[in-house]
């Protein structure tokens, strides 16, 4: 249990909270949810320029980080097809991968295939199901994909001042703008008082809020004198009590309370908007194909994770289709922007493409 660690090394309850934070990231769970501990251990492992634990912006937005990635791809002689979507991966008589087609009829040829969509996108739709053993398709309908996020991304005329520590007279960032910055997060009883409204299907009413101002360090985000705002927030039901989906009424709702709860913290902040954009766990799962909303693909539950992720004897990236792998969140060791899951599928995949 998270609240067991933080008890034994900390005694600041917004300490804990603030730490506890990273224990439910994504997560639709309560700090005193078992297991939780883990999903903290996830969220601070590693390093970043040598920092243990570190984590950081990067320059020109998210974003860029993918263009980076593709750069060093072409450069090496790959073709990428953006905005190309997949329909089904083509298989050959033995049931192996041999390439995919795309929905504008397309057919692209290949030996191997590397999937970084979810393991539900995958097997459940790319894959016919008769193909697939069926206690595979079983395990696979069976993940717990329940997300509590709903990210909102603000844009502002000033930057937030807050009561704890207001701006200084000439505007500029302070050392705290440029970090992420916590709210609702004073005890780990409010982390799980928001977690259980939400499962019960209503909203958190004063729901954990986490603020980034990426703007802060690279001002070519925004205007000047402008900045953008990044909210990540928890926790949000995928299916509101009574069924109910969320329609424009539900969303901005709920946006209005998140923005009365940093009204709070930083008066002014509501006025210095100048738009925003709400996105639900519906929408997640909508634009970016995240199953339920999941940003890792999948709940970081123990009963998810290590041999049994995306299902036991399939945790080492092949597949029970011979040729295609899962690279993505879904597989071993689940989400984050760490590339574990994809360097680890393309050493497997050029081990098995030198026997071919």
């Amino acid at each position: 249990l998270l609240g067991q660690i933080l008890d034994h090394w900390f005694e600041s309850e917004p300490l804990k909270a603030t730490l506890a934070t990273d224990a439910v990231i994504g997560a639709m769970a309560s700090p005193h949810t078992p297991g939780s501990g883990y999903v903290l251990l996830h969220h601070v492992m590693g390093e970043l320029e040598g920092r243990r634990g570190a984590w950081g912006y990067v320059a020109g937005g998210m974003g860029a980080l993918s263009q980076a990635i593709a750069h060093a791809a072409t450069a090496r002689g790959a073709h990428i097809f953006a905005e190309k979507a997949v329909c089904h991966v083509l298989l050959g008589r033995d049931r192996e991968a041999q390439g995919v087609a795309l929905q504008d009829g397309t057919e692209v040829r290949s030996k191997l295939v590397l999937s970084n969509a979810s393991p539900q996108i995958t097997f459940l739709e790319l894959i016919p199901q008769e193909q697939l053993p069926k206690d595979f398709v079983q395990r696979i309908r069976q993940v717990d994909t329940r997300s509590p996020v709903t990210k909102i991304n603000v844009a502002v005329d000033r930057l937030p001042s807050f009561l704890a520590a207001p701006n200084a007279r000439n505007g500029q960032p302070l050392p705290h703008h440029q970090c992420s910055i916590h709210l609702n997060c004073e005890g780990t009883q409010l982390l799980h008082q928001a977690f259980t409204e939400a499962t019960h299907g209503h909203p958190s009413s004063r729901p954990m809020i986490e603020l980034c101002i990426p703007s802060a360090l690279d001002p070519g985000l925004a205007p000047p004198g402008c900045h953008v705002v990044s909210l990540f927030t928890q926790y949000t039901p995928s299916v509101l009590a009574g069924g109910r989906s969320w329609d424009e009424q539900a969303r901005n709702a709920y946006a209005d309370t998140v923005f009365d709860c940093i009204e709070d913290y930083a008066p002014g902040f509501k006025a210095s908007v100048i738009g925003r954009d709400i996105l639900t766990p519906p929408d997640l799962e909508r634009i970016f194909g995240l199953p339920g909303g999941n940003i890792f693909h999948g709940g970081m539950s123990l009963d998810q994770l290590y041999f049994a992720r995306p299902a036991p004897s399939y945790s080492g990236y092949r597949s029970p289709i011979p040729g295609l792998y899962l690279c993505g969140s879904g597989a071993h060791p689940g989400g984050g922007v760490m590339g574990a899951a994809g360097r680890n599928a393309a050493q497997v995949a050029i081990k098995d493409f030198r026997h071919l």
